[in-house]
């Protein structure tokens, strides 16, 4: 099939885990890619992945840090230049933190937010005047289980994704007159290479990192990046077309144990 024939995205965090399965199942499904990393050893590797899978591929990249305004704006233009517009918007890259909310400092807050919510805000307002001159444009915003189940230790992390969920519904309510549908995902225990290498590092092996997350989820097992990028997918294509304003639990049962 080809849902995304002709259309063009962008998608921020592109380099790896769930924003690099994304690239490769738009690309898979006919669609042109500009992918925004602050890593660009690993953005130029999955770019020249994407090409060799799929030959003919219009494959665009920028190394930025999406809590740079001026980078979002850039990379808005560059899909100006390349393909004369966008019709897709996936807000994807994200940063972790692991302080308890009792010892997170203030410099702690302000990092995250500025990449998990402001990041977020500047490639939507970057993109906005493309995607509202587009047909069917949309935008997926890439949340989390745990922005609407509790748990220890990531709270940072799970105040700025229940942010964003307040995000996709408020932009969905302001985007509705210019043809602009916004929804989320909301990822469960998802094995992508920052856990596996933050795993390594502590002297961990994969098998056993998987055997740490049958509890987290009604499938007792870690979701792979492409679990989640065929919801995207599809929320991103026009069978989604009367959905908006909405999020979508990809967790494996884990907001209903």
């Amino acid at each position: 099939m080809a849902r995304l024939s002709d259309r063009k995205a962008l998608i921020t965090g592109g380099a790896s885990g769930i924003g690099a399965a994304t690239a490769r199942l738009f690309c898979q499904e006919g669609a042109a890619v500009l992918l925004v990393d602050r890593d660009p050893e690993a953005l130029s590797g999955t770019a020249a992945a994407l090409r060799e899978a799929h030959p003919g591929a219009r494959v665009e990249c920028l190394a930025a840090d999406v809590s740079d305004a001026d980078a979002a704006q850039r990379a808005a233009d560059m899909a100006a230049r390349a393909w004369g517009g966008l019709d897709i918007l996936v807000c994807n890259a994200a940063m972790r933190n692991y302080s308890t909310l009792a010892q997170a400092k203030p410099e702690e807050w302000h990092a995250m937010v500025d990449v998990n919510l402001v990041g977020t805000a500047n490639y939507c307002r970057a993109a906005l005047p493309a995607l509202r001159a587009a047909a069917g444009a949309s935008i997926v915003i890439v949340s989390s289980c745990y922005a609407v189940t509790g748990r220890a230790g990531m709270g940072i992390y799970d105040a700025t994704k229940a942010g964003l969920l307040a995000m996709t519904r408020t932009l969905a309510f302001e985007e509705a007159p210019h043809g602009v549908r916004v929804n989320a995902v909301c990822p469960g225990s998802t094995l992508t290479e920052f856990h596996v290498g933050r795993a390594q590092a502590r002297g961990k092996a994969v098998e056993q990192l998987k055997q740490e997350r049958t509890d987290t989820s009604l499938l007792r097992r870690w979701a792979s990046p492409e679990e989640i990028a065929w919801p995207i997918l599809w929320l991103a294509s026009n069978e989604a077309s009367f959905m908006t304003g909405t999020h979508v639990m990809v967790d494996g049962g884990l907001s209903v144990m």
